[in-house]
């Protein structure tokens, strides 16, 4: 079994096989229809019944956002540290 080529979907198309999903049709006969993973077709149904949005950025969880915004102040403190040692050197050759 060969590897699938990944593409994208548009949001309308991914709401369209939710609506499919929810009003009853097999989700086998969706995902042979419309040659989709497993996968997919399980995180569309759960992005739609949570948040209603396909974006991922819309989808992540409390400990995600956590964790991004954590990731992103230590690289910002990493650059002020980096700028203050730069900084103390120069100082320190007057």
């Amino acid at each position: 079994m060969g590897k699938r080529e990944r593409r994208s979907c548009t949001d309308e198309f991914k709401q369209q096989m939710v609506q499919l999903y929810e009003n009853g049709k097999p989700r086998a006969e969706i995902l042979r229809e419309y040659d989709l993973s497993a996968y997919a077709i399980d995180r569309w149904v759960k992005q739609g019944r949570t948040t209603g949005s396909f974006k991922e950025k819309d989808n992540r969880t409390v400990e995600q956002k956590e964790l991004l915004a954590s990731r992103k102040e230590i690289q910002r403190l990493k650059m002020e540290n980096d700028i203050l040692k730069q900084a103390a050197l120069i100082f320190g050759r007057k």
